[in-house]
């Protein structure tokens, strides 16, 4: 392959067309998804390699591409487990409060969130439907003692037979869930709060599924094979954005 076809085929991501090479906005989507870096932040570290870029069009790469991202991120870890662990925690959405919900799996695995206003029947409800259409396996749920998961779950035939367990929060016996509040948080502070239900949505579906795909369990891991396997997930992560780039060319 030539050069200039070579140049032309990193021009274009997924299938549209851009002035920046795919390696820059993969490079970009990454950053904003897998740090807590503003959109300035990262057009900084852009402009300190070269790259004249806004922070606007970085917000419209990362809208664009990153639930795309994120999904080929669920795909390529390994199979969810089979237990169930959910919580829900407060975010302040321009001064009203809503509920963030959260499942993850025995694995620290996030399976899904969902941000919605109640707190009640109908809303555990719809949360149970929207994980159960990406993992409908599982053997045992663990909650707290809030009456709205019982209740929702008697309503769903494909949790009938699913052992339900519950823990009290102070028993600290839920950390699996409690725990993976805590890159939300920290996120929700170096963005001063989120604002809107339906762009935190988005963000947050997003921002899981990418920076587990990176985050690794470093305390179990010595310090060569932690750079083997971050090295294999930039290679995957890579194959998803700048070489599915050139497929679509070829």
């Amino acid at each position: 392959m030539s050069s200039l076809i070579r140049l032309a085929c990193l021009a274009v991501l997924l299938g549209g067309c851009h002035r920046f090479p795919a390696v820059v906005i993969s490079c970009a989507v990454r950053w904003y998804f897998r740090f807590s870096l503003s959109l300035r932040d990262i057009e900084e570290l852009l402009l300190d390699r070269g790259v004249v870029v806004t922070y606007e069009t970085i917000r419209c790469w990362c809208d664009k591409f990153g639930a795309g991202f994120a999904k080929r991120a669920k795909a390529a870890r390994r199979k969810a487990g089979s237990t169930w662990h959910l919580d829900e925690m407060f975010v302040t959405l321009r001064g009203e409060p809503h509920l963030l919900w959260r499942a993850v799996d025995e694995h620290g695995g996030e399976l899904d969130v969902l941000v919605q206003e109640q707190r009640d029947k109908a809303a555990a409800k719809r949360f149970f439907k929207l994980v159960l259409r990406s993992n409908p396996v599982l053997r045992k749920i663990v909650t707290d003692q809030l009456r709205s998961y019982p209740a929702a779950k008697a309503d769903i035939p494909e949790l009938a037979h699913v052992k339900h367990v519950f823990v009290k929060a102070a028993a600290r016996v839920n950390n699996r869930a409690e725990n993976s509040h805590q890159p939300t948080r920290r996120r929700e502070r170096q963005m001063c709060g989120f604002r809107d239900a339906r762009r935190t949505q988005a963000f947050l579906s997003c921002s899981g599924p990418i920076r587990q795909h990176f985050a690794l369990p470093r305390r179990q891991m010595n310090a060569a094979c932690h750079r083997a396997v971050l090295k294999e997930g930039f290679a995957t992560w890579h194959g998803w954005t700048i070489a599915g780039a050139i497929e679509k060319i070829i």
